[in-house]
């Protein structure tokens, strides 16, 4: 008799239940993993723009009028000038010549990000858990 080698279907299945299994497992922590990414980075654009707002300020006597105004000088580049960069939206205002606000929102929030961040020109980045954050939300530590 003789016997073809090879696998059978029990076999088959047990190994795709097992990869469907490590999949449910690892999924969830991919997706905070890349929530928590985003978030650094927003707050490290956040940073950026109080940083380039201070040399922009030093060379022209006033704060930039807009994030496209800081992309022409050579401050920052274009995908965060664009307003929209990791999954978060920044939304730049320029309140008089001594003071600008920045806020950083999830473009998708509980997927790309789970807080909104606000900066304005004392540099102090704070975060809100539950919409967008304004000068009076909780700092970062």
């Amino acid at each position: 008799m003789k016997r073809n080698s090879g696998f059978t279907l029990i076999e088959l299945m047990i190994v795709v239940a097992i990869i469907a299994i490590i999949a449910a497992i690892a999924i969830p922590s991919l997706l905070n993993a890349r929530k928590a990414g985003n978030e650094a980075s927003a707050i490290s654009s956040l940073r950026t723009l109080t940083t380039v707002n201070e040399q922009y300020r030093t060379r022209f006597q006033s704060y930039a009028s807009g994030l496209g105004v800081l992309n022409t000088e050579g401050y920052i580049d274009n995908v965060l000038s664009s307003g929209t960069k990791s999954g978060y939206g920044f939304a730049y205002t320029l309140a008089s010549v001594n003071t600008w606000n920045c806020t950083a929102d999830p473009s998708t929030p509980g997927t790309t990000g789970d807080r909104y961040f606000f900066v304005d020109q004392s540099g102090v980045i704070r975060f809100s858990s539950t919409g967008t954050a304004t000068a009076t939300s909780g700092a970062i530590d």
